[in-house]
């Protein structure tokens, strides 16, 4: 062997020694027979570096796994030899090998054993034990391979295909027929010998007997004699934990259900009687993790048996399981209310299926009342936070917590099911009992009250959130709480949990204030205080921020008599100032937007006139108005580069303030009415020199396009005056991602404004399609990647502009551009429909064409598009198909032939006979296709169904593909 490439194995070897190992391992793969070398290194032991010795091993399983097929029957026999005598070699060596080398053999014993199994070496199992015997290294190795046979044929984790599915089936067929009674009993003498003085073999035989025992016949792990190993083992420390996981794996395997009770029964006496049952009296957890997923897997065994037998229509039966079942709730809830999370989330599936069950039972009993009772206090115990939560700063912890707590919620709403009244009930009386003496309770009980009372609401749903009318019951229950909530001053408890939960409950149950208004004040005034929006917790103000935007938004027509008081009090917080010298403002400008909406809404949904509500508007955009031209006029003079950043990101901000009061109106009409029209053309007037602005002109033209949008809905014509100059800034020294934006810009104005637009479209037509060309121009290195996906979404962009274009009726918009320029957006279609390889583009670009052919392709159309007609756009619908990229098993490629289809049912649609004369006598026979087919592809193409050619093109394509 090349010792200097060996070399290079090391971790800390030169880089040049490392790559030359590299190109040695790749050299030794593909040789056919060097690899040799590495099988009689291995088997000879030449070698003492555990890394020239991985590299062997590593070398075998690359012949294995991808060259064996060529390999002779000798070269079989020379690795089966090589990787025996490696094992024999096992035994008696000094030194036990490392373990990465024996899991790579292992691995390799696994494919030699896929390989060969069902063909050359049905012994291989009998083989590996005659070597191994009870030999402890042996052992070691036999069971880490069976494990690597689990991996390869039954570990449901890994996707097999097909043809593996159906051999890995013939194995297991194979091995339950051959050999398995041999390996139960290997086991059996394993475990007998080593649990007591080898508790690292014990425990790898009980993974292998846990792994296995999904699909071997259980009788013979499931007997007197093995069973009673494993619950010895139970009771053995070290071996205790995976004891408990391989009973898991045997009560977990499908059964009868009558036979899988007796098992899950007979195992709980022995555990009980051990005294297993006794939970409080373990100080382990990580044992009672394991014993609760034991017990988890007992209880959900035995629900299952009993769903069997109650559809099978055993009565008799049904009931043993039943009792089975309700004898296992005590231990349940021991363990659910556990103070390990762990151990209570390993319970959860049982408790859950547990409250279904009950749920289908015709009437509950006393007992299981009070088991539901009992849960549901677990629940709300569980629920709480432990002192150690850390809420400003969540970590790993924290949101494996707020996980569990999920899986809690799931219980409470199965809880709500059940037995609604109980739920109700109960919640009641913890809520009460706790905001009672709230001044003088924990944390964290305070909040789990108000959680439960939060949690209602999915549990018990109503009809679009009406939980205070309906049902009078559970009315005046939630009612009462509600009142209760909102009047007990709970929301000066000085804990960010209890202020964050008060503010997701009282928006969460807004439909309560409807009811009883005379609270709203109360709390208006606590989002406005220290409580919310000026907390001291940048987390409770930023949550107040959105919330106290929701119940704004929801109570509208509740806040006539507050408006003026609240649009004094948020004053501070509508201020525009950039985050520098280490300022720090009290709300985001994230926060900022649902402050500068929640006052929008307020003025427009108020009752005052149109004239009082145009000056509230100007007094709230006035300022940002203000401060736009001076920091426009900053950044204009600003040197430095982060400075310039800040004052773009604070125009931008300024942009999207503006936008956002806008969401209050719903369209122009609502706009006219409250007397906006002019303050927002203001706006206009303000921000559109930004356009302009040679510095961060992504960011200021990504915020004043966004409000052009905007404006488009608020203003709609009016807006008109304002979109040329708009325009002509964007348009100027663009990028390929300036440009797509811009264009739906375009579209929506098309779209919505159609011939009131021609005039300036006419106008910007051109330039704006020598912009997208001069980008996609612009040389893209291979390896650039976005540039690449940037150039393609630019395209989809300028196709849909055309199809918006000619969609909208203005075609003129095209056709008067002058004969060479439709000329050169003509073939820019045809290109975007042949050429490139994005069926999206194709799609869009066959729709542009049969919409034309549908406007300029009769007897009175444009002038030459006849002629063009069957110089190209008839080659583009056969051409495009017949590229290899045109896949036909794509689904966008599928819709693109569609549309492809659609022209050409158009073309003779417009054309009549004379198309299928041309297609007969012409073009079909230019491309060699059979006169048959000729006929037959213009018979389908005449069938007035469109479905009928749109089948058959795609039918015609797939033969006329090699």
């Amino acid at each position: 062997m090349d010792e200097q490439a060996l070399l290079g194995l090391s971790p800390n070897a030169d880089p040049s020694f490392r790559q030359r190992a590299l190109a040695y391992f790749e050299q030794l793969k593909v040789s056919h027979d060097a690899w040799q070398v590495c099988a009689e290194a291995l088997a000879q032991g030449i070698y003492s570096d555990d890394h020239v010795k991985f590299f062997c091993i590593q070398v075998l399983e690359h012949q294995i796994k991808f060259r064996y097929a060529a390999l002779t029957e000798s070269q079989h026999q020379l690795i089966r030899q090589t990787m025996m005598s490696w094992l024999q070699t096992q035994l008696v060596n000094p030194q036990q090998e490392k373990s990465f080398i024996r899991n790579k053999a292992a691995q390799v014993f696994a494919l030699l054993f896929l390989t060969e199994y069902l063909t050359k070496w049905p012994k291989f199992f009998f083989d590996l034990l005659s070597v191994v015997g009870l030999n402890p290294r042996g052992v070691d190795l036999y069971l880490r391979i069976l494990m690597a046979i689990d991996a390869e044929v039954v570990d449901r984790d890994i996707v097999h295909t097909a043809e593996e599915c159906r051999r890995n089936t013939l194995i297991k067929d194979a091995m339950r027929e051959q050999c398995i009674p041999n390996l139960v009993e290997s086991w059996y003498q394993i475990l007998h010998t080593y649990q007591q003085t080898n508790s690292e073999l014990t425990c790898q035989c009980l993974e292998v007997v846990g792994a296995f025992v999904s699909w071997i016949d259980l009788n013979l792990i499931a007997n007197e004699r093995f069973v009673n190993v494993l619950l010895s083992h139970m009771s053995v420390e070290v071996l205790r934990e995976e004891a408990c996981d391989c009973l898991f794996e045997i009560v977990n395997k499908g059964m009868d259900p009558i036979d899988k009770t007796k098992l899950v029964e007979s195992l709980c006496q022995v555990l009980m009687a051990s005294g297993f049952f006794n939970t409080e009296q373990e100080d382990d957890v990580d044992f009672l993790a394991r014993f609760s997923k034991l017990v988890n897997g007992m209880g959900q065994a035995l629900i299952t048996s009993w769903s069997k037998l109650v559809k099978a229509g055993d009565v008799k039966n049904s009931q043993v399981t039943l009792q089975a079942v309700e004898a296992k709730v005590p231990l349940l809830l021991k363990l659910l209310v556990h103070e390990d999370d762990d151990i209570s989330s390993n319970i959860i599936s049982f408790c859950y299926d547990y409250l279904h069950m009950l749920k289908q039972l015709p009437a509950l009993t006393e007992l299981q009342k009070a088991n539901v009772e009992a849960i549901m206090h677990a629940v709300m115990k569980k629920l709480t936070y432990d002192e150690e939560y850390n809420f400003e700063n969540e970590g790993e912890d924290e949101a494996m917590f707020l996980e569990y707590r999920k899986h809690l919620k799931l219980l409470l709403d199965r809880l709500a099911q059940v037995s609604p009244e109980l739920l109700l009930a109960a919640v009641q009386r913890v809520f009460n009992t706790t905001l009672e003496n709230w001044q003088n309770t924990r944390f964290m009980e305070v909040e789990v009250a108000l959680r439960l009372l939060f949690m209602l609401g999915e549990a018990i749903p109503a009809s679009h959130g009406a939980h205070f009318s309906g049902d009078s019951a559970k009315a005046s229950v939630l009612q009462e709480m509600m009142h209760t909530l909102v009047t007990s001053e709970v929301s000066q408890y000085l804990h960010t949990s209890v202020t964050l939960e008060f503010f997701e409950t009282v928006v969460r149950y807004e439909k309560y204030f409807a009811v009883e208004p005379q609270h709203i004040p109360n709390v208006l005034m606590s989002f406005l205080d220290h409580r919310g929006l000026r907390n001291n917790s940048p987390k409770v103000r930023s949550r107040a921020a959105y919330l106290f935007s929701r119940f704004i938004k929801t109570l509208s027509k509740h806040m006539n008599p507050y408006i003026e008081d609240i649009l004094n009090r948020i004053q501070d917080l509508l201020v525009l100032s950039p985050c520098e010298n280490g300022f720090q403002p009290l709300l985001s400008s994230d926060d900022q937007l649902f402050i500068y909406e929640s006052a929008g809404v307020l003025i427009v949904n108020s009752e005052y006139s149109a004239e009082r509500k145009q000056t509230l508007m100007r007094d709230l955009l006035t300022p940002l108005m203000e401060k736009f031209k001076v920091f426009l006029e900053k950044l204009l003079r600003e040197q430095d580069e982060e400075r310039q950043t800040v004052l773009a990101d604070c125009l931008n901000h300024a942009v999207g303030f503006a936008s956002r009061t806008s969401k209050a109106f719903s369209n122009k009409q609502t706009v006219k009415q409250c007397g906006c029209s002019e303050v927002y053309r203001d706006c206009l007037q303000t921000f559109l020199p930004a356009l302009s602005c040679p510095l961060q002109k992504e960011v200021l033209r990504s915020g004043v396009r966004t409000f052009l949008h905007r404006m488009i809905i608020c203003l709609e014509e009016e807006v008109l005056p304002f979109i040329p100059t708009a325009s002509e800034h964007m348009l100027k020294d663009c990028e390929a991602k300036d440009l797509q934006e811009f264009i739906p810009l375009i579209n929506q104005i098309t779209a919505k404004f159609k011939t009131q637009i021609s005039p300036f479209l006419q106008q910007v037509f051109m330039p704006l399609v020598r912009a997208i060309f001069e980008v996609l121009a612009r040389p893209v290195e291979d390896n650039d990647q976005t540039a690449a996906l940037e150039n393609q979404m630019l395209r989809r962009s300028y196709f849909a502009f055309l199809q918006t274009v000619a969609g909208s009726g203005m075609s003129e918009v095209i056709a008067n551009q002058g004969v060479q320029n439709v000329e050169q957006v003509l073939f820019t279609v045809i290109q975007g429909a042949v050429e490139f390889p994005d069926p999206i583009a194709q799609k869009t670009c066959f729709i542009i064409l049969s919409k034309l052919v549908e406007l300029w392709g009769g007897k009175d159309g444009l002038l030459g598009f006849e002629d063009f007609i069957y110089k190209h756009i008839v080659p583009a619908c056969f051409l495009a198909p017949l590229k290899p990229t045109f896949d036909l098993a794509d689904a966008q490629t599928v819709l693109a032939l569609s549309e492809c289809a659609v022209t050409l049912k158009t073309i003779h649609l417009k054309r009549g006979p004379e198309f299928i004369q041309y297609l007969q006598q012409e073009y079909l026979q230019s491309l060699q296709v059979a006169p048959e087919i000729s006929r037959e592809f213009c018979q389908a193409l005449q069938q007035p169904d469109g479905k009928i050619f749109k089948n058959y093109l795609k039918v015609f394509f797939q033969r006329a593909k090699p």
